[in-house]
């Protein structure tokens, strides 16, 4: 298969960079189940942006770094910040919906780490109003080719290391394809499967970032996974969050004694970063012996629990749960990846034909630990960044550039599907219990052992077997819960995401960014803005 563009993952990233780029080339977007399962879709918040006369860029800029920890790059921040008006106006235009007050205004919300109301919102339903409008544009641009169930397996380079393309399984048909393209914009998301308890979706295997190492691009701050501090508690409630918005109404955590105990941990008490929620959380059952906390929600009327959180409230009910007469039961999970891909402001990696937008990347906005809902406002402004950059340097790529992968195995030999999903689950089950919200030396060592030992299995059974959904995402998976653990063991501190049990400080000398790269043996420090990644398309001296 052929395209000018193709376009790896169908989150708000990968829908709206598609729709910008086919103003004027033709593209190909595939996404490994259905078009609207992605990250974005079960994005309850919503959208952070500086709208209300009473807050300011430099608030929001503010917040921003806070939350960071003392690594995000500010330049990265400002550019984000500045344009998140400009964002929210361009959803309107696609024609998607926020609440509104009867006089018209947005009705902001308020989530942990911000000073000020300035989420938009369409109600609880947020990410599934944005996905179902884009992907109606989608479905109707007549230069956009869409291929559901259809997993990228690797990337291809031509011989002077261009990414061209991609090798991917029709999952349906059970053929690999090769697919062509003078680039690719990987809008692939985070890897949340990597822990056994996670907000998202089963796609979330981290896929795209596992394809990016082993073609040798640099990977940045994979030790700070941020882990949402309340996800509904209840053996049916399979990744459901209580979103933090919820919380920025007025709901209360409470020990199992009815206690509440934020005040406890943080100034801000129950608006504290979801960083340092999730670690008291974590904390506060430890120390009592307790598998859960409480989200008291009952100061709330029935009525409010219907107009504002509409969608969390019907859920809680299918599980028998009333938000406005009893406390909700909640425990932390993975939910996002703060690290990824290194890129610049442009969503160009260090491979050239490369751009990665959306979680999959790491621009330097979220540094340490993500602000609430900074997530979908870097998602467009990276899609249309790095869109109108690659518009511009479109004609500077190779074109047809043969591809030197090695060539997948010529063999009907298929691994054993049981085997496949014990070692999922021993790896998953190994990330929680020994790399999750704290961690200590002796137990990443540990975890290393066991996850590096899958990932080999895994890498081993790709060259000698016919690649399967299953194993492909083995693969992925393992290899991102290596890298993670590898990112972690090298940060010998305690800063933001990353919490070490024996090491709780917060050290100046690593004020930088963990970066990884796979003709490196070890991690190495250094600031993003300094990463020497910004090639330019052309074969120029690094910017």
């Amino acid at each position: 298969m052929k395209t000018d563009v193709l376009v790896i993952g169908s989150g708000i990233a990968g829908l709206r960079s598609a729709l910008a780029l086919a103003d004027r080339l033709e593209v190909l977007l595939i996404t490994k189940k259905r078009i609207s399962e992605s990250n974005t879709n079960y994005a309850q918040g919503g959208i952070a942006s500086v709208l209300d006369t009473a807050d300011s860029t430099d608030d929001h800029v503010h917040d921003t770094m806070v939350a960071g920890a003392g690594i995000c790059r500010e330049d990265v921040v400002r550019t984000v910040v500045e344009r998140g008006p400009e964002m929210i106006a361009d959803l309107v235009d696609h024609g998607i919906h926020f609440s509104t007050a009867d006089d018209g205004a947005y009705r902001l919300g308020r989530e942990g780490g911000h000073t000020h109301r300035r989420i938009v919102h369409a109600g609880d339903f947020t990410g599934r109003e944005i996905e179902a409008g884009l992907v109606r544009r989608v479905r109707s641009h007549p230069r956009i080719r869409l291929a559901e169930n259809h997993l990228a397996v690797d990337l291809l380079q031509a011989a002077s290391g261009q990414v061209v393309g991609a090798r991917v399984l029709d999952r349906r048909q059970g053929a690999v394809l090769e697919v062509r393209a003078r680039a690719v914009v990987l809008a692939s998301g985070g890897c949340g499967k990597v822990y056994r308890y996670t907000s998202n979706p089963d796609i979330a295997t981290g896929d795209g970032l596992a394809m990016a190492w082993r073609a040798g691009a640099t990977l940045a701050d994979l030790e700070f996974v941020q882990f949402h501090p309340t996800s509904l508690f209840h053996p049916r409630a399979r990744n459901f969050l209580i979103s933090e918005a919820v919380r920025g109404e007025g709901a209360v955590l409470r020990n199992l004694a009815g206690e509440a105990f934020m005040d406890r941990y943080h100034e801000r008490a129950d608006l504290a970063p979801r960083d340092i929620v999730a670690r008291s959380i974590d904390q506060e059952c430890k120390t009592r012996g307790e598998t859960h906390v409480l989200l008291d929600t009952t100061g709330f009327s029935e009525e409010f629990v219907s107009e504002r959180f509409p969608n969390i409230a019907s859920r809680c009910r299918d599980f028998g749960l009333e938000m406005s007469r009893e406390p909700l039961p909640v425990v932390p999970a993975a939910h996002y990846l703060c690290g990824g891909i290194v890129v610049d402001v442009h969503g160009r990696s260090d491979l050239v034909g490369l751009y990665v937008v959306g979680e999959s990347a790491c621009t330097g906005l979220h540094g340490a630990n993500r602000l609430a809902s900074n997530s979908l406002l870097e998602a467009l402004v990276l899609a249309h960044a790095a869109s109108e950059d690659l518009l511009g340097r479109f004609d500077e790529l190779e074109e047809g550039g043969e591809a030197v992968n090695a060539p997948l195995p010529q063999t009907d030999a298929r691994v054993n599907p049981t085997v496949v999903k014990h070692d999922w689950e021993v790896a998953r089950k190994t990330m929680w219990d020994y790399v999750g919200i704290v961690r200590a030396t002796e137990r990443l060592e540990i975890a290393a052992e066991r996850v590096g030992a899958i990932a080999r299995d895994a890498e081993r059974a790709m060259q000698t077997h016919r690649p399967e959904a299953d194993l492909v995402e083995l693969r992925n998976l393992t290899t991102l819960g290596s890298l993670i653990i590898r990112a972690a063991s090298f940060r010998e501190e305690s800063r933001g995401l990353h919490t070490m049990l024996e090491k709780p400080q917060t050290v100046a000398a690593f004020a930088g960014d963990t970066m990884v790269r796979i003709d490196r043996e070890e991690p190495w420090l250094e600031p993003l803005d300094r990463a020497g990644f910004r090639v330019p398309v052309d074969g120029g001296s690094a910017a």
